[in-house]
C-alpha cells in the first residue's frame, strides 16, 4: 500500500519563495558581486570586467546552491539581500578610487 504525500501550501510557498530568492536574489548578489570585483581587479579596467563576468557563473551557481541549502526561506532572503547591498556598497566606496577600496 503506497502513502499519499500531502504538500501544504505553507511548504508549496516556502519553496517557491526560495526559487525566487535563489531567481532574483541571486541574481542582484551576483551582479553586486560583478560589479565590486570589476572595480578592485588590478588589471585594466577591460580585463577586470571580463574576469569578473566569467567569475560570476561560479558565484551564481554557489548562492543558487545555498539558498536552497539554508534552514528557512527568510535565512536565504536575509542573506541575500544584506549580501547584496553589502556588496553595493563596497562597490561605490571603490568605484573611482585607483586599486580599489582604499
Amino acid at each position: 500500500m503506497s502513502k499519499k504525500l500531502s504538500i501544504t501550501p505553507a511548504y508549496r510557498w516556502a519553496v517557491a519563495s526560495r526559487v525566487a530568492a535563489a531567481a532574483l536574489g541571486g541574481y542582484a548578489l551576483t551582479s553586486a558581486a560583478t560589479l565590486l570585483l570589476s572595480v578592485l581587479w588590478p588589471a585594466p579596467q577591460a580585463q577586470g570586467v571580463l574576469w569578473a563576468t566569467m567569475l560570476s557563473f561560479t558565484i551564481y551557481t554557489v548562492v543558487v546552491l545555498w539558498v536552497f541549502c539554508t534552514a528557512t526561506a527568510k535565512r536565504a532572503w536575509a542573506g541575500v539581500l544584506i549580501g547584496t547591498v553589502v556588496l553595493c556598497a563596497l562597490a561605490w566606496l571603490g568605484h573611482g578610487v585607483p586599486g580599489g577600496v582604499a
